[in-house]
């Protein structure tokens, strides 16, 4: 007969913590330290209760978190059992070796850019500090919208996006003069999912797919993956060099060109208003669709002395494909982003969203709606502006003090692309050992041959190890 688990002793009200985590802290410390057996069974639900003087109600939400946590399981008519676990000694899995800096790849920086370090020991990171952020915008939009009628947050959303949402959107590209009406929207999850869906509607395997060289590097395998050729334009200070894509584009007919017009990933530079013309004149010529990511668009400050050109004004989405997202100021989490492009795209490309994942979170949608219409986000954005503003031009002059050149020094954004004079494989893979992360040049070209330069992200660079390490690894070079 199976053993019944003993009572777990006294429980005190008023000490700062529920009944409930207090029952289930005990229960989890007793399992772990094995004073609990593995296949007991724990006292039913209201025995439990009458010899711990608590209520049932108590007694059922302990026991369902110990099931959540894998401490327990519920077996239909007989109770709740301690679940069988590992041995506290058993022996931990073996680590994943680290890369080499010849084969530093793609996979190796978004998986450390994902690991749990603070963030100022990641100049590498793409993504400004959670504390830069309005976090309590977001809890507040949170609670606001968690007080509506249930049924709104239980349902599907629609396959096209959040229509309030895609309203406020219209108003925000009328600002940067893209006109677009909300069928023209389509939600994504963030960037990342746009680009998907759109060069999975516009390519086949064996077609082209004309990428800026340096770009963001994730596009690069997400296309390959596809039977997508990348082939990369060479990217100068005021946009992409002319006469090698013109060249390239007789040669190789591409079904696409992305393209950063504003704020480019990794360098911060922007198109100039005379190359933006020349760009839509190619693409014409060789029937090219431009895909227009301008996911660092609220970083820019828009104004006449730093002025910003972008293709889909210039087009009004004829030719240009038009993404943008809130993953870089205001939550990474919420994954929320869209494309704006003519009404019958935006169709084909819901459609083809529904059938890739029905929809998008409607509760980000909700939230981020939520924010952009009551204002403070206007706020909130400019004080992100200010606050890198105030950090690059001193962050620029430390990084020439240590060896580093910077060809040109950004107005606006958070990279910085620098010059270390050595291969950056090989420093990242130094600076890794000491915990910190480097974003390699490498990464950012689709050749990913071996490179001197790096990106730096100056919102992370704050440490004082970071500058000790690049003033003894590249000033001693």
């Amino acid at each position: 007969m199976t053993n019944t688990a003993p009572p777990l002793g006294l429980l005190t009200r008023g000490a700062g913590e529920s009944l409930t985590d207090q029952i289930v802290r005990t229960v989890c410390a007793r399992i772990d330290e094995r004073l609990l057996r593995s296949g007991s069974r724990m006292p039913s639900i209201r025995r439990f209760a009458d010899t711990h003087g608590v209520s049932p109600f108590t007694v059922v939400t302990a026991y369902d978190k110990l099931v959540a946590r894998g401490y327990l399981e519920s077996r239909r008519g007989a109770g709740f059992y301690i679940r069988e676990r590992a041995p506290l000694n058993a022996a931990p899995a073996p680590a994943r070796p680290e890369p080499s800096a010849q084969n530093l790849d793609v996979t190796w920086l978004v998986r450390n850019m994902f690991r749990q370090a603070p963030h100022h020991q990641m100049p590498g990171t793409g993504v400004l500090p959670a504390d830069w952020l309005d976090g309590a915008a977001i809890a507040n939009a949170l609670r606001a919208i968690s007080r509506q009628a249930a049924g709104l947050l239980l349902n599907y959303g629609l396959p096209q996006g959040f229509l309030p949402l895609r309203q406020q959107l219209q108003h925000k590209l009328a600002d940067i003069e893209i006109a677009a009406g909300p069928e023209q929207i389509v939600t994504t999850a963030g960037a990342t999912q746009a680009l998907d869906m759109v060069a999975r509607e516009f390519t086949r395997p064996g077609d082209t797919i004309f990428v800026d060289d340096p770009a963001w590097f994730l596009m690069f395998g997400s296309f390959s993956a596809l039977g997508a050729r990348v082939i990369g334009i060479p990217r100068l200070a005021d946009g992409p060099d002319l006469a090698r894509l013109a060249e390239l584009a007789a040669l190789h007919k591409p079904r696409l060109y992305v393209i950063n017009s504003v704020l480019h990933n990794p360098t911060s530079t922007s198109l100039s208003a005379a190359k933006a013309y020349q760009v839509l004149r190619i693409a014409a010529e060789h029937d090219i669709t431009i895909v227009e990511d301008d996911i660092y668009c609220d970083l820019h400050p828009g104004s006449a002395v730093q002025p910003a050109t972008r293709l889909a004004a210039l087009d009004q989405l004829q030719r240009v494909i038009y993404l943008g997202g809130f993953s870089k100021t205001m939550s990474a989490n919420l994954r929320v982003g869209f494309i704006a492009t003519s009404p019958e795209l935006a169709q084909r490309l819901a459609d083809r969203k529904m059938l890739q994942t029905l929809t998008t979170s409607d509760l980000g949608e909700r939230v981020v709606h939520k924010i952009l219409s009551e204002g403070a986000y206007r706020k909130h954005a400019e004080r992100m502006r200010a606050r890198l503003d105030e950090l690059r031009a001193r962050t620029v002059r430390q990084m020439e003090r240590v060896g580093l050149t910077v060809d040109v020094a950004p107005p606006a954004g958070m990279f910085v692309w620098v010059d270390a004079g050595l291969d950056t494989n090989l420093l990242a893979e130094r600076a890794m050992a000491e915990g910190i992360l480097l974003a390699p040049g490498s990464l950012f070209s689709p050749s990913q041959l071996p490179s001197t330069r790096m990106r730096l992200n100056v919102a992370a660079m704050q440490d004082p190890a970071i500058w000790r390490f690049l003033a003894r690894e590249v000033g001693n070079k």
